[in-house]
């Protein structure tokens, strides 16, 4: 029923009887996207089931960020009841599988560029809070999906206080940074390598939040890793930009620490959200990549010794459940 109502929809907004649909990517929501194939060269067709991805909020942030000089993809037609949108083609690969070590430079220069404008843009009123409702359901995601669904860890009383004490930190951490518009996934998988651009994804879950986790997560990505010495020589190449552009960073040492921490809250969050998408949804294509956070989080970790409970708990507990894990499969 769906198939044959989202090809009757993208036949008549193309004006072609005879255009064909095939999948563009997989989303880890409901929301789904085709590419069309017939006269006049390819679109896409945004899917999102009424009931399931209520389309408008994407269409709400696609016009603000457009207004303040974000590039967004460009919609051709839509049908908001029926959930449909005829969106531009931005092409087949993504950032992520553009970027290299020879060009990483230049495309992160000019990520900057989209981010600070993104940043620049004063929250819309009714916008999402990242605050403690929200940091306290992430950090709920990795006890509950990762540690007990995935590893079948059960925390000791001192365990479970430590991780509480190291999860609360990171919370007052992420509450005191100066407060802009957070994309909460700027990351090379949700920008286009397009000119002028990169052209930004995935942006429909914008909030009001700490300025240092966007500019982390474009760099500590699921699916790219990158040197920590060329991750802090980016991260202090933004904040000079983003100081020239008047926007609050604080003074750099800080803004590295909170960077930091701002990636291990998020680290832990996406643990969790990958476990619940392999066990709940049925989603396995994500899990896989949790090995690489476990390395995020030994690379950084060592630096903040007010985060030794974390440490102690991947070294007790994890990393042993890990190598079982690993020696079962």
């Amino acid at each position: 029923m769906r198939e044959s109502q989202r090809l009757d929809w993208a036949r008549g907004a193309l004006g072609d009887a005879h255009a064909t649909l095939e999948r563009a990517t997989v989303d880890a929501g409901f929301r789904s996207y085709w590419r069309s194939r017939g006269e006049g060269g390819s679109r896409i067709v945004m899917d999102s089931p009424p009931g399931l991805e209520d389309v408008r909020p994407w269409l709400a942030w696609r016009d603000l960020l457009e207004r303040g000089g974000v590039r967004v993809p460009q919609v051709l037609a839509r049908d908001v009841e029926l959930g449909f949108l005829l969106l531009e083609d931005l092409g087949v690969p993504t950032l992520a599988q553009a970027i290299d070590a020879g060009n990483a430079d230049a495309w992160f220069e000019a990520a900057f560029d989209q981010l600070l404008k993104l940043q620049a843009i004063a929250p819309p009123e009714g916008c999402g809070e990242f605050g403690e409702a929200l940091l306290q359901r992430d950090a709920g995601l990795f006890e509950e999906w990762f540690l007990g669904r995935h590893l079948g860890i059960e925390l000791d009383c001192a365990e479970a206080e430590a991780l509480q004490l190291v999860q609360r930190r990171l919370m007052d951490n992420a509450l005191g940074q100066p407060r802009v518009l957070v994309h909460r996934d700027f990351m090379p998988r949700n920008l286009m390598p397009v000119l002028p651009g990169p052209a930004v994804l995935d942006f429909q879950d914008c909030v009001r939040g700490p300025i240092a986790y966007d500019p982390m997560s474009l760099f500590k990505d699921a699916f790219l890793s990158w040197p920590l010495q060329r991750v802090d020589a980016w991260l202090a190449r933004y904040h000079a930009r983003a100081a020239d552009a008047g926007l609050p960073v604080p003074a750099l040492e800080t803004f590295l620490r909170d960077a930091d921490w701002m990636g291990i809250q998020r680290h832990l969050k996406i643990l969790g959200i990958f476990s619940r998408l392999h066990y709940r949804d049925g989603k396995v294509r994500y899990l896989p990549d949790a090995t690489r956070f476990i390395a995020y989080l030994d690379e950084v970790l060592p630096r903040y010794p007010q985060l030794e409970g974390l440490r102690r708990l991947l070294d007790a507990r994890i990393r042993p459940a890990l190598s079982a894990d690993a020696s079962a499969a």
